[in-house]
């Protein structure tokens, strides 16, 4: 069951939900420093993490689940939010340059379904990056945020996951070191913690990030082709056992 719209707005709002949003922002900033005239798409709740692009991305929307519900978000052009049905999204293949993904996959149903659905949306050498709750760190046991619900993962599993769905990861990091306390989750103490986990015990964040990339020649395209070099004639056998003269080879044994 995903959390819902009305619990992660909640969530956000709080200290806790604070923490969450600066740290991984900070994250993604190194990554993606700017997205200026890009085509963006925010999948499950990156409402949080994408805001700060809405002046620089030249389309920027989120697509939710209907099990979690929209939110409504509003642009120059009208309503930005869509909300989806299952795996399937609804747009045309090659859309979109980047592709953020939080609270998105960790309480998906269909899972491989949903990357090759990400994929198939995404333009040939486009990024995406998925945050998801680390199955080592404290905020996948805290039944008190969205972190403590559905599965989480490690960076290995992570990776893996995208490279089935055709992906080459590119960046394993993580983010959100500090413990799901209150009183310790203020903007000052989150930063102390982020720089002592990252350079103390980097393997312990509360959130994993992985960026990877859509390359035509990998996954899925590769085995695609492999597939049409080695075709299956297997139905076709009645082609070898056909006794039928074609016209012109029954013309060309009439002149003989």
């Amino acid at each position: 069951m995903r959390q819902t719209v009305q619990k992660l707005e909640q969530f956000y709002a709080s200290r806790l939900g604070g923490a969450a949003q600066a740290m991984v922002s900070r994250r993604l900033q190194t990554l993606w420093p700017n997205l200026d005239g890009l085509d963006v798409l925010g999948y499950g709740y990156g409402i949080p993490y994408l805001h700060n692009y809405n002046d620089s991305a030249r389309s920027l929307i989120y697509a939710m689940p209907s099990e979690q519900g929209a939110a409504r978000q509003m642009s120059s052009r009208g309503n930005i939010s869509a909300l989806t049905i299952g795996h399937e999204l609804p747009f045309a293949p090659s859309v979109f340059d980047r592709v953020l993904v939080a609270h998105g996959l960790e309480e998906a149903l269909l899972m491989p379904a949903l990357l090759d659905e990400l994929w198939r949306v995404m333009k040939p050498e486009g990024r995406i990056v998925i945050v998801a709750a680390n199955r080592a760190g404290l905020w996948a046991r805290a039944d008190k945020t969205p972190f403590g619900t559905g599965r989480p993962f490690s960076r290995t599993q992570l990776s893996n996951a995208l490279k089935n769905s055709g992906f080459v990861p590119l960046v394993r990091s993580g983010a959100l070191y500090c413990p799901p306390m209150n009183k310790v989750c203020g903007m000052r103490m989150a930063i102390t913690f982020e720089k002592f986990g990252e350079t103390v015990c980097p393997g312990l964040s509360g959130l994993v990030l992985v960026e990877a990339v859509k390359r035509l020649y990998a996954g899925r395209d590769r085995r695609q082709k492999k597939r049409l070099r080695r075709p299956d004639f297997s139905g076709a056998g009645a082609l070898g056992a056909s006794t039928n003269i074609s016209p012109l080879r029954e013309q060309a044994h009439n002149n003989d």
